[in-house]
């Protein structure tokens, strides 16, 4: 008998769910909402022995039946926001700069709702890459909609065709929980976003910064709430590459979500 399938002390983390809005253009399902998560966020949870399981959003047009974000925070243990298309800029109140980069509207009110049922059932939200932006702009804050053209003599923080294989150092600051979770200040990190912080938001601290150009990395809220988000990738992060180990932010994040069941 194969032991593994009797586990029920694993963790069930939540992970929120990217939308493809319908689109006649689109050979599958042309007419449909497909939601839908990377493979590498799933084994990248799965790693550390937890079962992910993408959360499903319970609104729009085929809605049925009774069931809740706030269902799914009290039947999983922790939650990891996506990364992802931009939020709207409606979403912290401006409007776009460019139609490229108007976002996604709906994307944002299903993640705020996730986050807000998480945090409410005093369960642990560990956020990436959008999933920081998203945090930071549903406890107030707001974003540059384009570090490249915002702010002056920023680094190149997306490249199209090197995508996960673009790269910079981050500095992580002194003091912080990220500090000693990583030890070393500087680390080389992926980056994947055109986005980002400008004003953080209230009750969160910066934990990291990119040192060429002060970008916010990573946050944590200095609160009762367990909420961290860094602003590169760790599900793309392997060793062949250079970069940072930073499993300890997955082993950190699980310790959390089973200590809150």
């Amino acid at each position: 008998m194969d032991r593994r399938i009797d586990r029920p002390d694993r963790l069930r983390i939540g992970i929120s769910a990217c939308f493809f809005h319908p689109d006649t253009t689109r050979k599958a399902a042309p007419s449909k909402t497909l939601l839908w998560i990377e493979q590498s966020t799933a084994h990248w949870v799965m790693s550390a022995g937890a079962l992910p399981f993408m959360i499903p959003s319970p609104t729009g047009e085929t809605a049925r039946g009774d069931v809740s974000v706030h269902d799914y925070a009290q039947a999983l243990d922790g939650l990891v926001m996506h990364g992802g298309v931009d939020l709207a800029p409606g979403s912290y109140g401006e409007s776009p700069l460019h139609p490229e980069w108007s976002g996604d509207a709906l994307r944002d009110a299903y993640d705020m709702a996730l986050l807000r049922a998480f945090e409410a059932a005093g369960k642990p939200v560990f956020g990436i890459c959008r999933g920081l932006q998203l945090i930071n702009v549903a406890h107030g804050g707001t974003l540059y909609q384009d570090i490249a053209t915002q702010k002056t003599g920023s680094l190149t923080h997306r490249d199209a065709d090197a995508y996960d294989l673009n790269f910079h150092e981050v500095e992580i600051l002194p003091g912080t929980k990220l500090e000693r979770l990583l030890g070393e200040r500087r680390h080389r990190i992926n980056s994947v976003h055109h986005q980002g912080i400008k004003d953080l938001a209230p009750g969160f601290e910066a934990e990291a910064i990119s040192p060429d150009d002060g970008v916010i990395e990573a946050i944590r809220h200095r609160g009762d709430a367990w909420v961290a988000a860094v602003q590169w990738h760790p599900e793309f992060h392997f060793p062949r590459l250079g970069v940072v180990d930073d499993s300890a932010l997955l082993h950190d994040f699980l310790a959390a979500a089973r200590a809150a069941r």
